[in-house]
């Protein structure tokens, strides 16, 4: 009887063989193979990134402008497996990249020639590891080596999977890089384009305001900011956004002239952001108004409890005040897309 069975085994193996080929052989490894705990695959968790065409996905790359702020771009690129790699290849200088960034006012982070030697992804931690070839110690400035670090760091980390990285330099991790920046221990996302504070403050919260570039490009620029409430909240980060750009930063927001903020209330995702004027009209422009609600809404992406946003005038929903007005509540998923 058991050879009997042996023999039924071998008879369905060659059928099954002879009907799928090599398709039936990949998936007989598939299911006796164990993966490696260390992989440079980015699978997808991350599905809902790519886009109708099956051979692009929409990923967030990070550039810098003329006057150094770190900008997030959404872009679409070729998808392939170790797209994570792809990322930061469509960051590294060559003219290609800053001839097509370089249009809209941007320009790449990692130094010309720089090479991604190896990458791998441990995914019980999250941690990142990436190894560059000497080029990446080729930064011009301390500032560009700073950008450079903190846009690789934020670029990576865009992937779900991704929580820390790790430079690497020829194989070997080392303590900083050119101009001091220290890369020896894992980094995460930190103080992107941070103002400088008093020394006193107790807490950071990440603001969008506008940039530009010539007066021809506008884009949403993320900046931390130092506050000096207990813990980094909702309330702080809007009352920063309404007071306006840091002086002589070069930047500005899209909140209209005149239209202050009165309160900000969260319920069950929602956050309700009422504002008070003394003349609304200036809001019965659709631009106008989603351009004030997108800056709102991409400062409150920064608290993942939020989900939508309600913009109330002194209290009343814009149907109340007899606006008539298309409203996008969601969250904005992209500060900038090109």
């Amino acid at each position: 009887m058991y050879i009997k069975k042996l023999l039924i085994l071998a008879i369905v193996i060659v059928l099954v063989l002879s009907l799928f080929g090599c398709k039936a052989i990949d998936t007989m490894k598939e299911m006796i193979t164990k993966e490696d705990p260390e992989i440079e695959i980015i699978r997808s968790d991350e599905d809902e990134n790519i886009i109708e065409d099956e051979n692009l996905r929409d990923t967030v790359l990070y550039y810098q402008n003329e006057n150094g702020y770190l900008v997030p771009v959404k872009r679409k690129i070729p998808w392939e497996e170790g797209i994570a790699k792809a990322a930061l290849k469509n960051i590294i200088d060559n003219p290609t990249i800053r001839e097509d960034i370089g249009s809209i006012g941007l320009k790449p982070l990692i130094p010309a020639g720089t090479e991604i030697i190896g990458m791998s992804i441990n995914p019980e931690t999250g941690l990142c590891k990436v190894d560059f070839s000497s080029q990446i110690m080729n930064c011009q400035s301390q500032k560009d080596e700073e950008n450079m670090v903190k846009g690789v760091v934020y670029t990576l980390t865009e992937f779900s999977n991704i929580k820390e990285v790790q430079f690497m330099v020829d194989g070997k991790v080392v303590s900083e890089l050119k101009y001091g920046t220290k890369v020896q221990k894992p980094l995460t996302r930190a103080d992107i384009n941070i103002v400088e504070g008093s020394g006193s403050e107790t807490s950071k919260v990440t603001v969008y305001y506008k940039g530009t570039s010539n007066g021809e490009y506008e884009y949403y620029v993320p900046v931390t900011v130092p506050t000096s409430a207990p813990t980094a909240n909702i309330l702080t980060s809007l009352e920063i956004l309404f007071k306006g750009a840091p002086e002589l930063s070069g930047l500005y927001t899209d909140i209209p002239d005149g239209i202050e903020l009165q309160g900000v209330e969260v319920y069950n995702g929602v956050a309700y952001v009422d504002v008070i004027s003394h003349n609304f009209s200036i809001l019965e422009d659709q631009e106008v108004f989603n351009k004030m609600t997108r800056n709102i809404g991409l400062t409150l992406k920064e608290f993942p409890e939020i989900e939508y946003v309600e913009v109330l005038l002194d209290g009343k929903t814009i149907e109340e005040v007899g606006l008539e007005l298309e409203v996008e509540e969601a969250i904005p998923v992209f500060a900038n897309e090109y």
